[in-house]
């Protein structure tokens, strides 16, 4: 008797532990919320920054189990420094090509927690048709209950750095504009 109870405890406990890291929420990016902007240096003087206004994507995020995944697609067109000429220069073919290459893309499968913090997710960004890793690091995370929208919020601030030349994006580099870029997302997602 007391064997039956150890086996019906044991498969009880199994099957709780199964369900409460099968709690994974899918939250959908907020474009109001959400920005990525990137940051270049100008021949070693300003700073020329610019963002992609037009985005969409998802975040499946499973706090229990510290698991996640997102995807971001970005319209390279959309891209606004706030000077139509520079714009124009940055969908040429010289940069983004956005009239053979119209998006961008990020997609990860690997979170890093601190706690129950977001610490980085690393995943593949494809620029210009070629894709290649990419660490998006957290400054920033939390999550919670918009008091507008009656549901969970969570997003944060996210970074990394990239050699624009590795997509094929190397215009300029040969004359002095930097290689280096610095990407900041800026991200809200809502819960479905």
């Amino acid at each position: 008797m007391r064997k039956t109870l150890s086996a019906a405890a044991l498969a009880a406990a199994t099957s709780l532990v199964g369900t409460a890291h099968a709690e994974v929420a899918t939250y959908s990016i907020d474009p109001t919320h959400t920005f990525v902007t990137f940051e270049v240096t100008h021949f070693g003087t300003s700073t020329n920054r610019g963002r992609f206004d037009k985005k969409e994507g998802t975040v499946q995020l499973d706090k229990a189990a510290k698991t996640g995944k997102v995807e971001l697609t970005l319209e390279t067109g959309s891209i606004d420094t706030g000077t139509a000429a520079f714009d124009k220069h940055l969908q040429s073919d010289n940069f983004l090509n956005a009239a053979v290459f119209p998006t961008a893309k990020f997609v990860a499968s690997t979170f890093s927690f601190n706690g129950d913090k977001v610490s980085e997710v690393a995943g593949q960004l494809t620029l210009l048709g070629k894709t290649l890793p990419v660490v998006l690091k957290a400054s920033s995370f939390n999550c919670y209950t918009n008091p507008m929208l009656k549901r969970e919020v969570c997003g944060g601030d996210f970074e990394t750095t990239i050699q624009r030349s590795q997509w094929g994006m190397g215009w300029g580099v040969n004359f002095g504009i930097p290689d280096t870029v610095k990407l900041a997302v800026q991200v809200e997602a809502v819960k479905q």
